[in-house]
């Protein structure tokens, strides 16, 4: 039996008035199953991010439903929102954003000090374990590598033992080496430790690594894709997309 982790519902997300209005999210519904990895893809403007960011409960989207782990997050206060994504929730983002002060396992525990609560040496040590990082607990960020920052991030991610990661972007300042190294690295947590990972990219490559990919255009999603998922494969279904619009355009001057 699956379980749907994350449990989106007629999302609309609008921003601005009048002919500034912008509907960044229009009507989207769909779900994120226990323990698997789906990526996110679509150009920009599209609502990726957007959706990523109404699914973790960073922004409150203008209509419809989010439910994580069973919790409606509609129906949560600020403050009950902030524990939820504190507790249930996880981040990695492009921007690594380690305190510069701080040794990775200082970084990795930090959600959780911020929450009140001393993490066990030994969950720490876990969580690092898990992105290969004990050997460098205490080394600070500008004695790792950018591959090896985004691990920390990762692991500070794992600290709390969510429900779900949210990434975005996570390997776009990346090079292709270390951006290898963390798409590997969320692809065994999924195959590993049945975490489930949702993810925003705009490379097929990454994409790639992914169980199921879901594609934008206009706020609106326009292909859910599972099964013989390949960069090619990615890249043509992108490709159709962005010339569509072309073609109806042009068939309709005909």
């Amino acid at each position: 039996m699956t379980t749907q982790t994350v449990i989106l519902t007629g999302l609309r997300a609008v921003y601005g008035a009048g002919a500034r209005r912008v509907t960044a999210l229009d009507d989207v519904t769909t779900s994120f199953v226990s323990g698997t990895f789906t990526a996110v893809m679509g150009p920009s403007g599209s609502g990726k991010s957007t959706l990523l960011h109404c699914a973790a409960g960073l922004d409150r989207p203008t209509e419809g439903t989010v439910i994580i782990g069973g919790s409606r997050l509609n129906e949560l206060g600020e403050d009950e929102l902030t524990r939820l994504r504190r507790e249930r929730i996880g981040f990695v983002f492009q921007a690594v954003n380690l305190v510069s002060t701080l040794t990775a396992a200082q970084n990795v525990e930090l959600p959780l000090r911020l929450a009140g609560r001393r993490p066990p040496a030994r969950d720490v040590t876990a969580a690092l374990d898990a992105v290969g990082l004990v050997d460098r607990a205490g080394h600070r960020p500008s004695e790792l590598s950018g591959g090896e920052q985004q691990r920390v991030a990762v692991a500070r991610a794992l600290i709390t033992r969510p429900a779900v990661v949210f990434a975005d972007e996570p390997t776009g300042a990346l090079d292709s080496a270390a951006s290898r190294q963390i798409l590997r690295l969320l692809r065994a947590l999924v195959d590993d430790h049945r975490q489930t990972v949702v993810m925003v990219t705009h490379d097929p490559i990454a994409a790639a690594y992914a169980d199921r990919v879901l594609l934008l255009a206009d706020g609106r999603i326009v292909d859910d894709m599972t099964g013989g998922i390949t960069a090619a494969v990615v890249a043509a279904r992108i490709a159709e997309q962005e010339t569509a619009p072309a073609e109806i355009a042009g068939e309709r001057s005909c």
